[in-house]
């Protein structure tokens, strides 16, 4: 069965996120969240976006979100 690679998808994270030219701030606004904690949570593997954030992550991004999630 495939797992989701925690480590491995939060770095994706923050490589699609830099690489996309967003702040960490930018999507804290879009997300509508009052701080930026979520986001770097994720960046650092210790949680994933719910599938609703995976949704306009991935819209913002640009990418599916198959493109975001690593498997082992």
């Amino acid at each position: 069965m495939p797992v989701i690679n925690m480590t491995a998808t939060g770095s994706n994270i923050k490589t699609l996120i830099k690489a996309k030219g967003f702040k960490v701030t930018e999507l804290q606004n879009i997300l509508g969240f009052n701080t930026p904690q979520s986001i770097f949570k994720w960046m650092r593997g210790e949680s994933i976006p719910s599938i609703d954030n995976l949704v306009i992550l991935a819209h913002i991004l640009n990418v599916t979100i198959d493109e975001i999630i690593i498997l082992n």
